[in-house]
């Protein structure tokens, strides 16, 4: 690795938000290198998993359902290293990126030489290169007619800082404006790093490995004594469908279940039509089936792997409910305590305000008495999810909150 050719490694990072100092992280990393000349000889890029939430996920686009398959920064130094070694690092606005590589370095016991001495920043060297443009790296694009397809996403924007990097290049030829930067950063000394063998993980790797959470369960031969343990199923089942909605956190939750209870895939199939039932029954009580509880049980079915053909005949049927856990029996209770986690749409604050005006009261950490846990993201892996599903708490989008808190079923 070391023999190999010099140039440049553009780097972009994204991250949970604006500052180490803020106990900010990093959750994407990508690296596109070059020869001196400024040929792209390879790329590489990653998620990192942070162990919080994601941040400002409405800016970044980037999922807990896909970071939770990622390897930390630790796992992946050992590579980063070896990119970066004797290699000029380039980033659009180079002191943010250069900033969270040097803390993430640290945090990993592996401290690593300045970036910001020996680096080309491309929004910096807009001042010369490009005087009319905006320094925001969207704007610098634009005068350079440089492509930025899929912004915020970091080997998008990696290569966007590479296509800039290049037309400096271009209008400064045949003068090498670096030359000096090549030879201080081949010079510079790294830490020793042992292999990496962490594997990449991209955007929408869960989608790929995940999968509908009921094949997952495995097909298993027919119990002798015919007996199937119901209640926890249908309990948790109940509890994770609170949104209308299977976070991948919540699905492992179902199979490790199964797996506890010894379910096969058509035990569990059994159990899903048996609470869509209960679902039925309690939507046909009233004699009338509204347009909205239609609706539900439409997109409970399809939630759990059933046909909309179970819908009509859970309806036809309308069977009396055996179970309590397939009646949506979780209410909030005026004196509840709500947590909220994640960053959301008008802000925490106004949704903890809207919390309170629905007699509940909005408390800042997770404890046992805590009913219900509100994240931007349900799959998010801040320290209050963690908690939250360990207790058993449940936890909703936003959205499903509001509804929650919406019906007039919320009790004093």
């Amino acid at each position: 690795m070391r023999g190999r050719q010099l140039g440049y490694a553009v780097i972009d990072v994204e991250t949970t938000g604006l500052r180490p100092s803020w106990h900010d992280r990093v959750i994407e990393v990508a690296v596109v290198l070059l020869d001196p000349l400024g040929r792209i000889t390879g790329e590489w890029c990653t998620l990192v998993n942070p162990e919080r939430d994601l941040g400002a996920q409405g800016i970044h686009g980037i999922r807990a359902a896909d970071v939770r398959h990622a390897p930390s920064f630790k796992d992946v130094a050992a590579s980063l290293i070896e990119m970066l070694r004797g290699r000029v690092p380039v980033a659009h606005n180079l002191r943010f990126d250069a900033g969270f590589l040097e803390y993430e370095f640290a945090r990993a016991d592996m401290p690593i030489p300045a970036l910001g001495p020996s680096g080309v920043c491309t929004m910096t060297e807009a001042l010369r290169f490009l005087p009319a443009a905006p320094r925001t790296l969207a704007g610098c694009c634009a005068v350079a007619d440089v492509p930025l397809d899929d912004h915020h996403n970091a080997l998008a924007d990696a290569h966007a800082a590479t296509d800039l990097l290049r037309h400096y290049l271009a209008l400064a030829h045949p003068d090498s404006p670096w030359a000096a930067s090549l030879k201080a950063a081949a010079e510079l000394t790294w830490p020793t790093a042992s292999c990496s063998t962490a594997a990449p993980v991209r955007r929408g790797v869960s989608a790929e490995r995940d999968g509908h959470f009921l094949a997952r369960i495995l097909d298993r031969m027919p119990r002798g004594t015919g007996t199937v343990q119901a209640d926890p199923y249908l309990a948790l089942l109940d509890q994770v469908l609170l949104d209308h909605h299977i976070a991948a956190t919540e699905a492992d939750l179902l199979i490790a279940l199964a797996a506890q209870l010894d379910l096969s895939r058509a035990e569990a199939t059994s159990l899903h039509r048996e609470y869509l039932s209960g679902l039925a029954a309690a939507a046909k009580a009233d004699g009338v089936v509204t347009v909205e509880e239609r609706q539900e049980l439409d997109s409970v079915a399809v939630l759990l792997g059933l046909a909309l053909t179970a819908v009509e005949e859970a309806l036809a049927a309308a069977a009396p409910r055996r179970h309590l856990a397939a009646t949506g029996g979780f209410r909030l209770q005026s004196g509840d305590l709500v947590v909220f986690t994640g960053e959301m749409d008008d802000g925490r604050e106004a949704w903890e305000e809207r919390a309170r005006r629905a007699g509940l009261i909005a408390h800042p950490n997770v404890t046992k008495r805590v009913r219900l846990l509100v994240a931007a993201d349900p799959d998010t892996m801040s320290g209050k999810a963690r908690k939250a599903r360990a207790y058993g708490i449940p936890i909703v989008t936003p959205g499903a909150f509001a509804r929650m808190i919406a019906e007039p079923t919320l009790s004093s």
